[in-house]
């Protein structure tokens, strides 16, 4: 356990569980200090997460997770220390939100005839504003005593060998990109989501990267090139041996090391706020809480 965390999501994120009040006292109860709410693409929560952050003595970095494209790839991009309340932020993310929207009926309808049950009434009702993510979807398949013999969820049920997170990792299974039910969405190119969180004083550290850009140092080093700041090298979903990689890139290229637990609730059951392994890892991300401290960057 750790605490540091600064990388967590609310309800806002879609697939996030409890309201950044709730969050806040979670954050509390788990003996957290300093953590950030990076909500994707959206800051509506950061408000009112420092002030419920406030009255327990918890410093909170505003913060975002954009996603974005570098070279094809989708990424998720942090932004530390950004401003706000800026306008684009809120334009960003209600362009992003009427796509997905619209995607989908049609994500669950590709679902529907790879032979995986479920309501679509149900998924809509657990859903907000309309709109469904992948890991709704499978929460709603595996609850559906129709698929109880199902051998494409076996997987994601007890002592299955993806059951850890089982609605995340179905939504990666089936909903992430190049998988059966992705739809693309017109993300911002990493240049774009780069000069964003530049434009509003922040600085961008790459998120969980062993899930996006995996161990490519040439992509690391092209995106450090052109305004990458850190790498986020403690999280929830890199074993020790992508730690020690990260780290040594990390060292080589001289980014900033930060860590998050990408905590959500009940999304990712077995990630606990602060609990992202890994030695020294608070004393590496106060690299960054010293430079948003020089910055002025925490408000």
């Amino acid at each position: 356990m750790s605490w540091l965390d600064l990388h967590m999501h609310s309800q806002i994120s879609l697939d996030g569980e409890f309201s950044p009040e709730r969050l806040a006292e979670i954050c509390h109860d788990s003996g957290l200090k300093v953590v950030a709410l990076s909500d994707h693409n959206s800051v509506r929560g950061v408000e009112r997460m420092m002030t419920a952050c406030s009255r327990f003595g918890i410093r909170e970095i505003p913060a975002v997770e954009l996603d974005c494209i570098f070279e094809g790839v989708d990424l998720h991009l942090l932004g530390y220390g950004i401003d706000f309340q800026d306008p684009r932020y809120r334009e960003l993310e209600e362009d992003i939100l009427s796509q997905k929207k619209k995607n989908s009926s049609e994500v669950m309808k590709i679902l529907k005839d790879t032979g995986i049950f479920f309501e679509e009434e149900k998924v809509l009702a657990m859903s907000r504003d309309g709109v469904v993510v992948g890991e709704t979807i499978g929460e709603a398949a595996l609850a559906d005593d129709r698929n109880s013999e199902n051998p494409l969820l076996a997987p994601y049920r007890e002592g299955g060998e993806r059951s850890d997170n089982p609605y995340v990792n179905f939504f990666w299974d089936y909903c992430s990109q190049g998988k059966p039910a992705y739809l693309p969405v017109s993300y911002p190119s990493f240049e774009e989501a780069q000069k964003l969180i530049a434009d509003t004083g922040g600085i961008s550290v790459i998120a969980h990267p062993i899930n996006t850009v995996g161990r490519s140092r040439e992509r690391i080093s092209a995106m450090k090139e052109k305004g990458a700041a850190g790498l986020e090298v403690y999280s929830s979903y890199h074993k020790k041996e992508d730690v020690e990689w990260f780290h040594k890139l990390a060292e080589e290229l001289g980014m900033l090391e930060t860590m998050g637990s990408d905590f959500h609730g009940k999304t990712k059951p077995s990630v606990i706020p602060g609990g992202t392994g890994g030695d020294q890892k608070e004393e590496k991300s106060l690299s960054l809480l010293d430079y948003l401290l020089k910055m002025h960057r925490i408000f």
